[in-house]
């Protein structure tokens, strides 16, 4: 992978930035399957998007009415929807492909739909529920739960119930206080949930060399987050990098050593050194 556009993530989402702009982060994240990207250029396409649905609002619409407009010109205009066919597929992660193919997962259709309402005034924020990212706009004093997925359709906590109990099963969820799961998430949380599905996808795959790229990411995203340096330390392994295998994994032992996979980190630790060794 290039330095410069690895640099140009780590300068996005450096901590000392008062605010990370979600939209070009994760422009910036699709660089790793398209390295020339215009990042400017799809940034414009979708202020411009947005810009033309700004100019048909009243100035006096009410939060709802913006909502509602909202929801019909992505979903039913654009034909915004979620891609249930290929639920996997690895483009549904990238905002440019979602913009172009109009399709894409929860969280991609919900940072678009964040960056939208933003132009319209909305104050939205994401919501890294269980299972399924989804929206959440403030109105009348009061927190309205929206799913991008679904159209934009909005959620009851009976909605919510049913959907927690899908994860953590449906006896436990009627017990759990749904207020715990709706706190709004911060860009660089939004942004690591988004590099983990990629990841995920392509180590079920069995494309380390694709992860790999995704993990250099999650790395300087979560630098404080041990295990995205054992899950880099293991991809480099696993594709005979041992020096900096060893490097990873000594980081995570280091950090973690009384973790459940102590023991198996160890002898990975013990194995790439003697291969680093050789190679000397």
């Amino acid at each position: 992978m290039s330095d410069s556009r690895l640099e140009r993530f780590r300068d996005a989402v450096a901590p000392e930035r008062r605010r990370i702009d979600l939209t070009e982060a994760a422009l910036l994240c699709a660089q790793d399957a398209y390295p020339d990207l215009d990042i400017l250029g799809v940034r414009a396409e979708i202020d411009a998007l947005a810009d033309r649905l700004a100019r048909r609002l009243p100035e006096d619409f009410s939060t709802t009415h913006r909502l509602i407009a909202l929801n019909n010109y992505l979903f039913r205009e654009l034909g915004f929807s979620g891609n249930i066919d290929d639920y996997y597929d690895p483009r549904n992660s990238f905002l440019n492909d979602v913009l172009a193919r109009r399709t894409g997962i929860p969280i991609t259709l919900s940072i678009l739909y964040m960056t939208c309402g933003e132009r319209l005034g909305l104050k939205l924020s994401g919501v890294s529920f269980p299972g399924h990212f989804l929206v959440k706009a403030r109105v009348n004093g009061g927190d309205l739960v929206l799913d991008p997925f679904a159209g934009g359709r909005s959620l009851s906590e009976e909605d919510l119930r049913e959907r927690l109990g899908q994860v953590a099963g449906n006896s436990a969820s009627r017990e759990l206080p749904i207020a715990e799961f709706l706190d709004a998430a911060s860009p660089r949380q939004i942004l690591g949930r988004l590099l983990r599905n990629l990841k995920a996808i392509y180590l079920e795959k069995g494309d380390d060399q694709r992860a790999l790229a995704v993990m250099h990411r999650l790395v300087i995203l979560l630098p404080d987050v041990p295990e995205e340096r054992r899950d880099r330390g293991q991809a480099f392994a696993r594709l005979e990098c041992p020096r900096a295998a060893a490097q990873d994994l000594g980081f995570y032992a280091a950090e973690r050593p009384h973790a459940a996979d102590a023991a198996q980190i160890a002898a990975a630790l013990a194995a790439v050194t003697v291969q680093a060794a050789r190679l000397n």
